[in-house]
C-alpha cells in the first residue's frame, strides 16, 4: 500500500442537516434530511451539497461548520465548482419565486466563506437568461465558461479568470458542443446520411476545420466525442469509429470489442479514455485497443455518476465507491461498500477503506468529546458522493443520511 494510504482512520463526521433550517429557509424540502450528491474541497473547507439543495461548507481547521452557502430562504443549489484560477467557489442555483425555471450563478471567494462573510460573492452571467433548456459548462481544461441561452437562440464563451465575455456563436441548428483542449467541436442536426461538424478554437471563436461525417441510414447516434485531433462516433449497433480530423485516418472497433458505454472520462495527461459501463472501468488508447481492465473495482452505483468518483490530478489513480467483496452474515449482498484506489496504468487495487479490515478505526478524540456517531460500518454504508483532497491526502465521503465523512491518516 502506497504511503499515503497507509493506517487511513475515520477522522471526522460532519452533518449538513440542521433542526434549526426552519429560521432560514423557507421551503419544506430543505428541512428534511437528504442525501449528498456533490463533495468538492478547497483550502482547508469541505463544501457538501445535498440533494435538496441545500449547501453545508465545514472547516478542517476548526472541525465546525461554518456556513450554509444558501443566501436566500428560497435557494436551492443545484451545483458546485471550486475555480482554481482564483480561489472561489462558484454555486448555480435555482429559485423558488421562478418555479426553479432560471440557473443563476455566483461566485464567492474562498476567503470570504472562511471568515463568513457570504455577501462578499457576487452574481456570475446576468447577462444571459439561462431558462431550462438553457445551462451553463465550466471548462477547468481551458478555463472557459460555456453558456446556452434557450430563449436568445445564443451559445457565449466566457473567461475563467475574470468572467469576462469572449464571444458569442449563433445555435442555428447546432446539437451539441464538445470541448476539448484548445478547441470546441460543433456538432450540427444530422441528415439521414451525414452530420455537418465544425471546429473551432477555444481562444477566440475561429473556424478551424469544417466537415461532414458519414452515418449509416436510420441508426440512432449513441455518441460523438472530440479528444485533441481524434473523433470517436458510434452509432447503435455499430462499429466504434476514431477519426483523425487532421489525417481523416478512420480506425473501427468491432462492436463485439466496444459497447456503447454509459460516461467517458478523457485521460488528457496520458492521452487514454476512460469508459464506464454495467459498473465496469476500463482504459482504452486512441487506436481503440483496451489498455486496462480493473481487477477490483466493480462500482457501487449503476448510473455512474462521477460525484462518486475521483481521479487524480496526474490521472495516475481513480478512487471509487466499490462493491465489496464481502457479503453480509446470513449470505444477503452487503449494503455496505468500500472505497477502492486502483492503478489506472495496471488496473491493480493499490489500497481500500473496508468495513471488514480489522486495521481500520475510527481516530481518538483529542478532546474526549465524541464527534462521531456512525460506526465505520455505518459511514461505508449508501455513499452517494466522494472527493480525494490532495493537498491534504483526506477522502471526503457524504452519505444517503446527509452526512460527511473524512478519512485520513
Amino acid at each position: 500500500v502506497p504511503e499515503r494510504f497507509r493506517n487511513m482512520q475515520l477522522q471526522e463526521e460532519f452533518d449538513t442537516y440542521d433542526h434549526d433550517a426552519h429560521l432560514f429557509v423557507k421551503l419544506q424540502f430543505l428541512k428534511k434530511r437528504s442525501k449528498i450528491i456533490e463533495i468538492v474541497a478547497a483550502k482547508d473547507i469541505i463544501f457538501a451539497l445535498a440533494h435538496s439543495g441545500l449547501c453545508a461548507a465545514f472547516s478542517r481547521v476548526t472541525n465546525k461548520r461554518l456556513s450554509f452557502l444558501n443566501l436566500s430562504p428560497d435557494e436551492v443549489i443545484r451545483s458546485l465548482f471550486y475555480n482554481k484560477n482564483n480561489d472561489s467557489l462558484i454555486t448555480v442555483s435555482v429559485y423558488a419565486s421562478d418555479h426553479f425555471s432560471t440557473l443563476k450563478c455566483r461566485t464567492t471567494p474562498i476567503e470570504y466563506i472562511r471568515r463568513d462573510q457570504l455577501d462578499a460573492g457576487f452574481p456570475l452571467f446576468e447577462s444571459e437568461s439561462l431558462k431550462w433548456p438553457g445551462f451553463v459548462e465550466f471548462d477547468d481544461v481551458n478555463g472557459k465558461v460555456l453558456t446556452y441561452s434557450a430563449q436568445d437562440g445564443i451559445y457565449k464563451v466566457f473567461d475563467l479568470k475574470n468572467y469576462s465575455f469572449l464571444y458569442s456563436i449563433p445555435d442555428t441548428n447546432v446539437q451539441e458542443i464538445k470541448i476539448s483542449p484548445g478547441i470546441m467541436l460543433l456538432i450540427y442536426d444530422r441528415t439521414p446520411s451525414y452530420v455537418p461538424l465544425k471546429i473551432l478554437s477555444i481562444e477566440d471563436g475561429k473556424p478551424l476545420k469544417l466537415f461532414k461525417h458519414l452515418l449509416h441510414r436510420g441508426k440512432k447516434i449513441d455518441f460523438i466525442e472530440q479528444f485533441n485531433e481524434k473523433l470517436l462516433v458510434k452509432q447503435e449497433d455499430e462499429n466504434l469509429q476514431i477519426l483523425d480530423v487532421r489525417s481523416s485516418e478512420l480506425i473501427e472497433i468491432s462492436i463485439e470489442k466496444f459497447m456503447t458505454p454509459s460516461a467517458f472520462i478523457f485521460l488528457y495527461e496520458n492521452n487514454l479514455f476512460l469508459t464506464f459501463r454495467n459498473r465496469t472501468v476500463a482504459v482504452w488508447n486512441f487506436r481503440g485497443e483496451l489498455v486496462t481492465s480493473f481487477e477490483d473495482h466493480l462500482l457501487w452505483h449503476q448510473d455512474c455518476s462521477t460525484n462518486n468518483i475521483y481521479i487524480t490530478t496526474d490521472q495516475d489513480l481513480i478512487i471509487s465507491y466499490c462493491k465489496s467483496d464481502a457479503a453480509a452474515d446470513d449470505g444477503t449482498a452487503s449494503s455496505i461498500g468500500s472505497i477502492n484506489m486502483s492503478d489506472i496504468m495496471t488496473g491493480k487495487c493499490i489500497a481500500k477503506i473496508a468495513a471488514n479490515d480489522p486495521a481500520l478505526s475510527i481516530a481518538p478524540r483529542k478532546n474526549g468529546s465524541p464527534s462521531i456517531w456512525s460506526s465505520i460500518p455505518e459511514a461505508l454504508e449508501d455513499v452517494t458522493a466522494l472527493f480525494y483532497d490532495e493537498d491534504r491526502n483526506e477522502i471526503y465521503t457524504g452519505n444517503s443520511q446527509g452526512l460527511v465523512h473524512v478519512w485520513s491518516s
